[in-house]
């Protein structure tokens, strides 16, 4: 199963979900303390955090990031380090 990417109620917000166990809740907001399997997502400019509970991860982004640029590389991460 692919990851599912889902808009949240924050516009600067976004949901990933993978469909497996992701671990949490665990907020981080430097790549150095994450968790490895999503330290490749705070190395991105422009994103400021992520959240991973249940069987997803929700990541946000700063005002001036668009999830144009930034969907594709978490997505990236995301399926190397769960799928």
């Amino acid at each position: 199963m692919g990851v599912v990417v889902e808009t949240t109620p924050n516009p600067r917000a976004m949901k990933f979900t993978l469909g497996v166990p992701v671990g949490g809740p665990a907020t981080f907001t430097d790549a150095g303390t994450a968790d490895e399997r999503v330290a490749g997502i705070l190395d991105l400019e422009g994103v400021t955090s992520v959240f991973m509970t249940g069987n997803f991860v929700t990541v946000t982004r700063t005002e001036a990031a668009t999830w144009g640029d930034l969907t594709d590389p978490i997505v990236a991460v995301l399926t190397a380090s769960f799928e």
